[in-house]
């Protein structure tokens, strides 16, 4: 008997995986009563309303739902990844955080948490779940870039996260910043800045490098990776690295994860760039195989 059921897990993981490996290459059979669809959103958070983007699968569902977290400033949206885990099966929700890209208010790394926070608590209204078809108690979140940043601390303040994905997660626990001499801080934190306003401030509102760097500077400790890994003991991470020099961090993060007691942590390096731009088929490839292991 114990045999039997091990034959059938097998072959219901076989016939997941293929379903999943599918999406990447072909679509979906036509659902009329209930088609693939995008629902443009805005999304209430501390009195601002986030643009956004739901991709809603086919089918009646209520289907799984993940939440697509953008970098900095969020170049690189991932959008064809939503287009592949819709195909799969998946409500995706994509939104751009306070401040940027159009969205009102003034951008903040402390908002983009509180931002996806709010997002999370609308796609709770059942009114909302019901015209998404979506399953609010099955939420998995995908964070890119700072985006993986937003995905940590959310997991680690939100109950009911399912699993998390990070792709090249930035920890803003800033270690040049930490490991400055006191008299050479304020040097590095210009550093930062000058970093910052490197990787594009146009679409951002409300804010400038110098006072995202002083953000930073003053969270050092409690948006460092490793000190949320005991928040973080049960649920299921993948944590994806590239040749962009995060993965030292990452890895740190993984072995703190496992530290902790977490026994369900995955690892996998890609040698590419920081926005897998060579490896996007490879990519997909890696998560759809994971979430249908879940």
């Amino acid at each position: 008997m114990q045999r039997l059921l091990a034959l059938l897990l097998a072959l219901a993981l076989s016939v997941a995986l293929a379903a999943q490996q599918s999406a990447i290459s072909l679509d979906p059979p036509i659902d009329h009563a209930h088609p693939a669809t995008m629902e443009s959103v805005q999304i209430p958070s501390h009195g601002s309303l986030l643009n956004g983007l739901v991709y809603i699968a086919a089918g009646a569902g209520p289907h799984p739902v993940a939440f697509l977290l953008h970098g900095f400033p969020g170049n690189e949206r991932s959008l064809d990844l939503a287009q592949t885990l819709r195909r799969a099966g998946w409500d995706v929700v994509y939104f751009n955080y306070r401040g940027s890209w159009g969205t009102p208010g003034e951008f903040s790394f402390a908002h983009c948490i509180e931002d996806a926070q709010a997002a999370i608590a609308w796609l709770h209204d059942p009114a909302v779940a019901a015209k998404l078809r979506a399953n609010s108690s099955q939420i998995v979140l995908l964070g890119h870039s700072m985006g993986g940043f937003v995905a940590n601390e959310v997991a680690a303040r939100t109950p009911g996260i399912k699993a998390v994905v990070t792709m090249s997660a930035a920890n803003l626990g800033m270690e040049p910043i930490r490991n400055a001499p006191p008299q050479a801080k304020n040097v590095v934190i210009g550093k930062v800045a000058e970093n910052l306003g490197r990787q594009g401030m146009a679409p951002l509102a409300g804010t400038a490098p110098e006072a995202l760097a002083k953000e930073l500077a003053a969270n050092l400790t409690q948006w460092d990776f490793p000190t949320l890994a005991p928040k973080l003991t049960k649920i299921p991470y993948l944590i994806l690295t590239s040749d962009d020099g995060l993965a030292p961090s990452n890895d740190a993060f993984a072995t703190a994860l496992k530290g902790s007691g977490n026994a369900r942590v995955a690892t996998k390096h890609f040698v590419t760039d920081h926005g897998y731009s060579d490896q996007r088929i490879a990519l997909q490839t890696t998560i759809l195989d994971w979430l249908a292991k879940l």
